[in-house]
């Protein structure tokens, strides 16, 4: 479960043109703001589409929410919503659903190839059953092996 970030709100689908002081003119109507960042790709400077803005108390943001949220900012429909922290492991991924990236879910026993904690290869030993542990079936992971083996020659 997320759990949400003091007074922070995620917004979704800038344009690549919008910038930092864009974003804080947007939202600066709805209350006073305490810190405002869009995310930008640490190789090409670019941004990544997404921003965060942090007001100094809850009602402010819940305004913006209501007031921003499917508004047209630099010819974008942006998406506004509480920011929620990350989960351990990646956030959603992995072969179906589930946290996790590669190895999936946080600590020593997460993972699996499906539902579970999420990735693609499962927790320590490899458990092939559904639940926190592992996820997925023999026959699923037999299936990633035949389908890894005919790409890469394994």
């Amino acid at each position: 479960m997320d759990a949400v970030v003091g007074y922070k709100l995620f917004v979704g689908g800038l344009a690549d043109t919008t910038d930092d002081q864009v974003l804080q003119e947007a939202f600066s109507g709805f209350g006073e703001i305490t810190e405002f960042k869009i995310i930008k790709n640490r190789e090409s400077g670019r941004s990544k589409g997404f921003g965060f803005v942090e007001f100094k108390d809850e009602q402010a943001m819940r305004d913006a929410i209501e007031g921003m949220h499917g508004q047209n900012l630099d010819g974008r429909n942006i998406t506004v919503s509480e920011a929620k922290t990350r989960g351990s492991g990646g956030g959603v991924g992995g072969y179906n659903q589930g946290g996790g990236g590669y190895r999936g879910g946080g600590g020593r026993d997460g993972g699996g190839y499906s539902r579970g904690g999420g990735g693609y290869g499962g927790g320590r030993d490899r458990r092939y059953s559904e639940g926190s542990g592992g996820g997925g079936s023999d026959a699923a992971w037999a299936t990633a092996r035949i389908t890894i083996n005919g790409l890469f020659r394994v």
